[in-house]
């Protein structure tokens, strides 16, 4: 087993340990809990669908990445990146939060936050699927049994189940795996697209809709400049916090359009939370 060690230059705000807590409350996609300050996890690299392990700590404004597997660590490697929203220049960040006082205001409250949660493109679009219908919940127990030590099936293997799931979730799976290996999911592609444009090409997937779409491609290549327009509960809380209309305000928010939309998320999932704890339920 081949192993590599790469220091990223991260540009901009970042924690590692904000980012850690975030992603293990993250149920789609939740990572594993370990003890001490790095974060490790084990996935499967895009295209080889290969298994990789990274273990990833912070020094200053620098990430170390420790990787281990069989498989392409440079791809590993820029795989991790990607999915920590590690790739993207963030110095630009802090002034959203100058322009919008709410996003200030979130900034502030979940310090270093960058989105992150799905491996992939593939995995998001499997977990549209999965979710279908269905509570969270259940679908993340779905998932969970769908993997082996933690990592989801690669495109062949899932493609080669039979499973037991109500509806046309298995045929609507079996198109995520196809759609995978021919390259239609794959991460750099979609990226390389303008948002709105990717969104329409992944809605070719049979089984992917507009909101799942959506979740691909600002989830799953954590395109990090685009607007959820499928996505209720961020729309709700615009309409409270702003009373404008989520196209209009989220124009102050470029280049950063999905880290604002999540931290906005996040700061509502908080909220309610604590409402709830307040009132007993």
């Amino acid at each position: 087993m081949a192993h590599h060690l790469v220091e990223v230059a991260v540009q901009g705000p970042w924690s590692l340990a904000t980012s850690r807590a975030f992603w293990e409350g993250f149920t789609p996609s939740e990572l594993p809990r370990h003890d001490g300050e790095a974060l490790r996890s084990t996935f499967l690299v895009e295209g080889e669908w290969r298994r990789a392990s990274v273990s990833v700590t912070q020094r200053g404004a620098t990430a170390v990445l420790e990787l281990s597997g069989d498989g392409d660590l440079d791809l590993a490697a820029a795989q991790v990146c990607r999915f920590l929203s590690l790739d993207v220049d963030g110095s630009g960040w802090p002034a959203v939060g100058a322009r919008d006082p709410v996003i200030a205001g979130a900034q502030k409250a979940f310090s270093g936050l960058r989105p992150c949660g799905f491996y992939s493109p593939y995995e998001a679009a499997a977990w549209s699927v999965l979710a279908q219908r269905t509570s969270m919940a259940q679908a993340a127990e779905v998932k969970a049994a769908l993997s082996v030590d933690g990592v989801f099936p690669s495109p062949a293997e899932l493609r080669s189940l039979d499973l037991d799931l109500p509806g046309r979730k298995q045929e609507y799976l079996r198109a995520v795996a196809d759609a995978a290996l021919d390259g239609l999911l794959d991460a750099a592609t979609l990226r390389a697209m303008k948002p709105a444009v990717a969104v329409l090409a992944v809605q070719q997937v049979k089984g992917l809709g507009p909101f799942a779409a959506e979740l691909v491609v600002l989830r799953g290549a954590n395109e990090p400049d685009a607007v959820p327009h499928n996505e209720s509960r961020l729309t709700d809380e615009v309409r409270e916090r702003y009373g404008r209309p989520l196209a209009e305000v989220s124009e102050a928010w470029r280049p950063y359009r999905t880290w604002a939309s999540v931290h906005l998320r996040v700061l509502r999932e908080r909220r309610l939370r604590g409402e709830m704890a307040a009132s007993g339920r």
